[in-house]
């Protein structure tokens, strides 16, 4: 490298540091000047990341929000409730941005030599935003407001093995299991299981909104928008802004616009047809991430006709998927199997065969079931995904082949998923990732799962389920994994045309970590504790 490339390379560098260069013309100004992308990604990594800056106004435009949303964890269910959960409460723990498990109000967790009981010592330098010490009788008020008989929160299966939570001190929380469960610190990362401040009768206080996270409710309605400012007492790191405003934008176009203009700082979602368009203005950076997120469509297996297994087999083969990701995903998509365990998981089995658009065998298959000339409807919204509604239309051509006539329904954005899903016998889900097999299967395909969203049972997957839990050998982990998988695969009732990347966008000025967390959108949803501005 010349004197004269090396020059320019630290003066990039020491632009970068200071905030004046984005992410994208530091790595274009570095390749040009001869590094390498590998070497302009560590070198931005040394400046640029390493120098956030507190101040200014974090606007935040998100895709997917309802007037009906709630501060009742256990009821968490839209982008809006989830972003808003990581910004203003606080968990054990948190997936960090290279995918690993980090500590929140867990400084360190353990693990009995079973797997069977586990002891997570908590900080003591956490406080609600009312200025109450978080305490074990926190954690274990909020861990009990998802488990009995009377809970109807959605994570009650994933605490369902769960005998006793107790404290050895105000700073130590005990949890005893009916069996092994290697992954339980990762299921504390679940959004459900927020911590909020207990009650003298051991419930949460959830209502009011108090939290421990990095930023304080000031003001806010479910459905428009919320007000937050940085939280003096929180014990991370991060909260690089004063202040942030979460604001609802279901509309797609309503959305980017703000994002070109500026109204916003960053958006959770961007139309995917007009991303190459998009990438194109300097002033914005998009962000491509491959995750565990999932386009679902589950058929309610306890409903005719998908109580019929050559009819949910025949469903899934008349969707072409290969197409649907060009044209639907633009490549920004692993192609799914239908069965919800993704490459970004541990004990990803790849030798599963392939379900290939074969219109000819569903055909056949709906013939044998006495289902020929099938017609069912198919809800959707433009809020689960961007060309969601295009996607359905497309499946609908598709599947025409194999004599099924899918007639599309395009539900409304507010209420989806109180209104539809779970209630529609066949409609369109968005999952965010979740980090692990077990976690995603104990809460979307277990037998008595709240979220068991094609009411699918199937005994053998159920019993591998819960031998898989306490399994602590990785090998035959693995196996029992697989196996699991072919049984979704073959018997189960959702289709999975594809793990969509989360693919979204900041303007220029807003600097990010070198590694973005695959777990939701916006760096895992925490944007607002992990970014900062540049200038």
């Amino acid at each position: 490298m010349s004197k004269k490339d090396e020059d320019l390379i630290n003066r990039i560098a020491e632009g970068a540091r200071a905030g004046r260069v984005s992410r994208r013309d530091f790595m274009n100004y570095s390749m040009a000047a001869g590094l390498t992308t590998a070497g302009a990604t560590g070198l931005w990594a040394k400046s640029a990341s390493a120098a956030p800056q507190r101040g200014g106004t974090f606007r935040w435009g998100i895709h997917d929000g309802n007037t009906g949303d709630t501060h009742d964890p256990g009821t968490y269910l839209t982008r809006t409730m989830i972003f808003l959960a990581h910004t203003h409460r606080s968990f054990l723990t948190m997936i960090n941005g290279d995918g690993s498990l980090g500590p929140d109000l867990a400084n360190s967790w353990e693990g009995s030599a079973d797997a069977s009981e586990w002891t997570f010592e908590l900080t003591d330098k956490a406080s609600f935003h009312s200025g109450k010490k978080v305490t074990a009788d926190d954690v274990i008020a909020s861990l009990n407001h998802h488990r009995g008989d009377d809970s109807t929160s959605a994570a009650k299966a994933l605490l369902s093995d769960v005998v006793d939570i107790s404290k050895d001190g105000d700073y130590v929380v005990k949890v005893k299991l009916s069996g092994g469960n290697a992954d339980f610190p990762w299921l504390m990362t679940d959004y459900h299981l927020a911590i909020c401040p207990a009650n003298d009768d051991g419930t949460i206080n959830w209502k009011s909104g108090d939290g421990s996270g990095p930023y304080k409710i000031d003001s806010g309605e479910f459905g428009v928008q919320f007000s937050l400012s940085r939280h003096d007492g929180w014990h991370g790191e991060g909260a690089w802004f004063d202040k942030v405003e979460m604001i609802t934008l279901n509309d797609p176009n309503a959305r980017q616009t703000a994002l070109v203009t500026g109204d916003v700082d960053a958006v959770s979602l961007i139309e995917l047809k007009t991303m190459a368009l998009l990438g194109r203005d300097r002033n914005i950076n998009i962000f491509n991430i491959p995750s565990a997120g999932a386009i679902t469509l589950p058929m309610h297996c306890n409903k005719p006709p998908f109580d019929n297994v050559d009819v949910r087999t025949a469903m899934k083969l008349a969707i072409d998927r290969d197409e649907i990701i060009e044209k639907i995903a633009f490549g920004a998509a692993t192609k799914g199997n239908d069965f919800h365990h993704s490459p970004a998981q541990p004990y990803w089995p790849d030798d599963i065969p392939q379900h290939e658009y074969d219109p000819d065998k569903a055909k056949a298959l709906l013939k044998k079931a006495g289902h020929d000339g099938l017609s069912v409807s198919l809800s959707t919204a433009d809020s689960i995904y961007a060309g969601a509604v295009d996607m359905a239309v497309l499946y609908a051509e598709q599947a025409k082949a194999a004599g099924i006539n899918i007639d599309v329904v395009r539900e409304p954005n507010d209420g989806y998923y109180t209104d539809v899903w779970l209630k529609k016998p066949f409609c369109m889900v968005s999952w965010g990732a979740r980090p692990t097999p077990d976690v995603m299967y104990t809460l979307a395909y277990k037998a008595d799962a709240a979220w068991n969203e094609s009411f699918w049972v199937n005994d053998r997957f159920n019993e591998l389920l819960l031998m898989a839990k306490a399994e602590l050998d990785d090998t035959r982990r693995a196996e029992m994994y697989r196996e699991m998988a072919m049984i979704a695969h073959d018997d189960g009732g959702t289709i999975i045309p594809f793990f969509n990347n989360f693919v979204y966008a900041a303007r220029a000025n807003v600097g990010t970590p070198d590694q973005l967390a695959a777990s939701w959108e916006n760096d895992g949803a925490r944007a607002a504790s992990r970014w900062w501005f540049t200038g």
